[in-house]
């Protein structure tokens, strides 16, 4: 496998992953913008506009039909929410042209000018976009935010996140809101995505037994000629010196539910990025694995949780604890996860404990290029961060961590958020 990535013009760049473990190419191109509560809604709406039909297959089902004739291609494409950044994702997955037995056929080709109609040449009539796609994507816009509520665990983590993070960027809920959609029409959302379109960060990514000569197709693709250099309008983003809280925020609310939700927000003060190894086993052994502190002491041995575990996001410098217990088991039960933060903090873990942990992170790490979607992720993540730390550095870098530098991390935690649903 070789990674490599070229900027094709300022703002833009092409990342190739080239590999033969695979009979399929993975082609992708991710929108990079700020996140802010004045674009997050258009953002989320233009996402699902874009998949609805191009200029050249200006339905879902002219772009179904193109991937059947692609030998069964998928078309897929997502919204996500990454540091302090929306990134709107698109991908097509082809067969790769070397196990097609037929002359003449171009299908990476033809994949790569598919999903580059889709994302920058969408079907638009009278110079707006479809005011019928429009209205269609509004209300399922609306459906999926009202329907935030019916997963509670997930609720729950969006909740204390929009807590610590209130009149914040990374606050905001990815899809929007749905004050926020009366304003939204064809038109000013047709302006706004010409103005995302000059001005956001995009990244190309294609994995898969590819040619030299890909670059030079990318290039003269005709809606990549059209597109313009720009200064990436993004957030870098900047995990290190977060200022810890003088105080925890207690938040409750009450709802009709049968198992009470308990998420608590921890902030961390890294000083250096290297630190963030570190972080990754202070995570695992906190609550990180079936191995760790929160699952076998609060779930298996106190029986205070259905679910316990914890997950580390290093864009924010957050970890967020997560348990499923019983609404009357709060105070315990919360009394008792204290106790974890406050083992890590005095050293209470075992060599045992972080080798299980280097075990289950390099695990991880080595199944990467297993998969063409998660190695676009991985390399994108350091695309956004500007770092660029190799499979095998990365393993290094976890195996070099000792116990100090897991207490000198766990010393460095703080509660910011306590928040619980109950009934």
């Amino acid at each position: 496998m070789q990674y490599k990535k070229t900027e094709l013009k300022r703002g833009i760049k092409l990342h190739t992953i080239s590999t033969n473990k695979f009979k399929t190419n993975l082609i992708a191109v991710f929108l990079t913008t700020k996140l802010t509560r004045e674009n997050v809604t258009k953002n989320a709406v233009i996402s699902a506009l874009l998949r609805r039909g191009s200029k050249t297959m200006p339905s879902q089902e002219e772009i179904s039909k193109k991937m059947e004739e692609l030998y069964g291609a998928s078309f897929d494409c997502g919204l996500d929410k990454t540091g302090e950044n929306q990134v709107i994702k698109f991908y097509i997955e082809a067969i790769n042209d070397n196990f097609v037995n037929q002359e003449g056929t171009e299908i990476l080709k033809t994949a790569l000018k598919s999903l580059f109609d889709i994302v920058f040449n969408p079907y638009i009539e009278n110079n707006v976009f479809k005011k019928e796609y429009v209205e269609q994507e509004k209300n399922n816009i609306k459906q999926r935010i009202e329907a935030k509520i019916d997963n509670k665990a997930t609720y729950s983590l969006e909740r204390c996140m929009e807590e610590m993070y209130k009149n914040e960027p990374y606050g905001l809920y990815k899809f929007g809101y749905i004050e926020d959609l009366n304003q939204l029409d064809e038109k000013n959302l047709y302006e706004y995505y010409k103005e995302l379109i000059s001005t956001c960060k995009i990244d190309i990514f294609v994995s898969g037994d590819i040619q030299d000569t890909l670059q030079d197709l990318i290039k003269k693709d005709s809606n990549i000629e059209k597109l313009t250099e720009r200064e990436a309008n993004y957030n870098i983003p900047n995990p290190l010196n977060k200022k810890l809280p003088e105080e925890e925020k207690d938040i409750q609310e009450s709802m009709e539910v049968t198992q009470g939700k308990l998420v608590l927000g921890l902030d961390i003060n890294m000083d250096q990025a290297q630190k963030r190894y570190a972080a990754l086993l202070y995570n695992s052994i906190l609550g990180g694995s079936a191995n760790s502190k929160m699952f076998q002491n609060v779930r298996e041995k106190a029986h205070l949780a259905y679910v316990a575990g914890s997950r580390y996001l290093r864009y924010k410098s957050n970890i967020f604890v997560t348990c499923g217990i019983e609404i009357k088991n709060y105070e315990k039960a919360l009394e008792l996860i204290r106790q974890q933060i406050d083992d890590m903090k005095n050293g209470n873990f075992t060599e045992k404990d972080i080798e299980d942990a280097k075990t289950g992170i390099i695990a991880s790490i080595k199944a990467i290029d297993d998969e063409q979607d998660t190695e676009l992720t991985y390399y994108f993540g350091q695309e956004l961060a500007s770092e660029e730390v190799s499979l095998e550095d990365y393993i290094k870098k976890v195996q070099s961590i000792n116990k100090q530098d897991i207490i000198d991390i766990a010393n460095r935690v703080a509660i910011n958020t306590v928040y619980f649903l109950k009934d």
